[in-house]
């Protein structure tokens, strides 16, 4: 019986490593998801723009509506037959433990899409 209350003391070792772990795939799951926005907002701003007298207004304005992310920085870039729109944003790190431990990530999207004068 000399090695009663072995499971508990190597539970209370490995717990604090297993929270750590499963902190960091959250916060990987929300980065994940802040990418994703971006990349829809891409999309929509880019179909917006295509179609628009002022690409650079209906850029933003539809890169707005389609996430709640803010602030978004959208770019708008065209040449006589495609428009292309880069929207960035900054994804502060912010999952409890894990976020302190890391710097906050850029994400960015691009879409090109064919130009369609009103």
């Amino acid at each position: 019986m000399k090695d009663r209350g072995q499971a508990t003391v190597e539970l209370a070792l490995a717990l604090p490593l297993l929270c750590l772990m499963l902190l960091g795939v959250v916060q990987v799951a929300v980065i994940g998801r802040g990418q994703l926005a971006v990349q829809l907002a891409a999309h929509e701003a880019a179909r917006a723009a295509a179609v628009s007298a002022d690409p650079e207004t209906a850029a933003t304005t539809a890169a707005n509506h389609a996430v709640s992310l803010r602030p978004l920085d959208v770019q708008v870039a065209s040449d006589d037959t495609t428009i292309t729109v880069t929207v960035s944003y900054v994804d502060h790190t912010d999952v409890s433990i894990v976020g302190a431990l890391l710097s906050d990530v850029t994400l960015q999207a691009s879409a090109t899409m064919a130009f369609e004068p009103p």
